[in-house]
């Protein structure tokens, strides 16, 4: 059985940390609430964000670099859900506020929302009890399979001051179990109130999905494909990881050289044992897939080309070009995952050094893959995929994605000779005020099933509103909508777009 992509349809990537707020960055509150309105007033059917996972300043809060597959990012929690809710006064959560800013500050929002959600913990563990006790139990229960672990992670590093994990003490290393418990046991409540705040980001969520289902939208998740290495999920699972007897990393991921790198891009996250994840039946990976099916309706299967074969760098290697690509699981996973969850709701990302087995893979399960306008028009636009009359039903359709620049600041500062095949394939002068609406055009006029733009190409902003630059290490991420900018005339076009083109 494969999931059905029948129906045209058009969305907008925003990741949720981009949203105005009052508190740093943003979150569940109010303004992705008036967003959903915006989209479905917009004739639009697919909202995609990034991942929702946990991010942290040694990562430089990158979404792709969490320290759980599992828990969610208790920054995007809202403040105001929290007043309405009646876990926080309204008086906690003005004392809290933020200036409204067009970059995401995640340093401050912790400083001003983890006061926050220890008041609401206060609140809800009060002696007289409190409605949402129950459900918080209930949540603890249900999700113990991996929330009793993530909160152990996240407190044993507070508490060897932000350690890694592979620096503890060797009975915190290695999970002695009586060492463990004991440490649970002192340090019971700090382990609750971490699991608090995974309740929060569950139940926040959970009623912003619900409300943007029944405004007509369909929710478009991403799920990396590597796991950091400083993580509760390398922690606790070395046996799924090529980790040496020490449990140093054996062998690192990346991606030879490319489009966005002429020395390849190394994430220094651990590769895979695919051959001990086999032999599990590949229960810790549709175990992680379950959890991110919970939370979208869609998911994106980041770097899918692993799938197929991945490059493993030597570690300890400074680039990624010393590399070699070796088998990744095949069809044999998906065999797998099919029969563990049914239906495939799944979209691939094919993009990068793709060779025929990929698309092998990505076809024999009917799986959409994606094609980027940024990258169509190179030397040889006839013969490229991401060419709009090569577009297949099939497929998803972006102008760029959050890792390419704006399209605005792709024509100022990367198209070069481009432009003139865009010009020559379009029959119409390509300017820096008309490139947005050329190419949100050719995505919504194309076959594929679904036409994604990012918002910042809807708004027509520049290089300065990109928000990741991969292969670099600041100055991503923090991108942020500020109020307004969503105004009624966008909302119109959108309408005629999504009419003329069926969407």
């Amino acid at each position: 059985m494969e999931y059905s992509f029948a129906d045209r349809g058009a969305g907008i990537l925003l990741h949720v940390s981009s949203l105005p707020s009052r508190f740093g960055t943003g979150d569940f509150g109010p303004e992705a609430y008036k967003f959903v309105d915006y989209m479905s007033t917009a004739g639009q059917k697919y909202w995609q964000i990034l991942p929702l996972t946990p991010t942290e300043h040694k990562a430089a809060y990158s979404p792709y670099s969490a320290f759980s597959s599992m828990a969610g990012n208790p920054l995007l929690i809202s403040p105001e859900q929290l007043v309405f809710e009646d876990m926080l006064d309204a008086e906690d959560m003005e004392e809290a506020i933020l200036p409204t800013t067009d970059m995401a500050d995640f340093v401050s929002a912790a400083r001003v929302k983890f006061p926050l959600f220890d008041k609401a913990y206060k609140r809800i563990r009060r002696p007289e009890g409190h409605y949402l006790l129950p459900a918080f139990d209930t949540f603890c229960w249900r999700e113990g399979y991996w929330l009793h672990d993530f909160a152990l992670f996240v407190v044993l590093r507070d508490y060897f001051e932000g350690k890694s994990w592979h620096e503890w003490p060797e009975e915190f290393k290695f999970r002695d179990e009586a060492a463990l418990q004991k440490f649970g046991e002192e340090h019971w409540e700090k382990l609750d109130r971490v699991k608090f705040r995974q309740f929060l980001f569950s139940r926040q969520w959970e009623h912003l999905k619900n409300y943007s289902n029944y405004k007509g939208l369909k929710l478009l998740g991403d799920m990396p494909f590597y796991i950091s290495y400083d993580s509760v999920d390398v922690w606790v699972h070395p046996h799924y990881f090529c980790l040496d007897e020490h449990r140093n990393m054996a062998g690192e991921a990346g991606v030879p050289p490319d489009y966005f790198n002429d020395e390849g891009q190394l994430w220094r996250m651990p590769v895979f044992n695919w051959q001990r994840l086999r032999q599990d039946g590949y229960s810790w990976w549709i175990q992680r897939i379950r959890k991110n099916i919970e939370l979208f309706d869609l998911l994106r299967f980041d770097h899918f080309r692993a799938f197929s074969a991945y490059w493993e760098v030597p570690s300890g290697d400074e680039t990624a070009k010393n590399g070699v690509w070796k088998q990744g699981p095949g069809a044999d996973f998906f065999y797998k995952l099919r029969d563990a969850i049914g239906a495939l709701p799944f979209i691939a990302e094919d993009l990068g050094d793709i060779d025929a087995p990929v698309y092998t893979l990505r076809d024999e399960f009917m799986l959409p893959g994606m094609k980027v306008l940024q990258f169509a028009f190179d030397g040889d636009m006839g013969n490229s995929v991401s060419i709009p009359h090569n577009h297949t039903r099939n497929s998803i359709v972006y102008t760029g994605t959050h890792d390419n620049n704006t399209t605005l600041g792709w024509f100022r500062k990367d198209a070069g000779k481009d432009k003139k095949n865009v010009e020559h394939y379009t029959g119409q002068r390509l300017t820096a005020a008309n490139v947005n609406k050329m190419f949100i055009r050719m995505a919504y006029a194309s076959v594929a099933c679904i036409a994604i733009v990012p918002v910042q190409d809807l708004l027509d902003l520049d290089e300065a509103s990109r928000m990741n630059t991969p292969a670099t290490e600041t100055g991503n991420w923090t991108w942020r909508l500020t109020p307004g900018l969503l105004d009624e005339k966008l909302q119109t076009r959108l309408i005629d777009l999504v009419h003329t083109y069926k969407r």
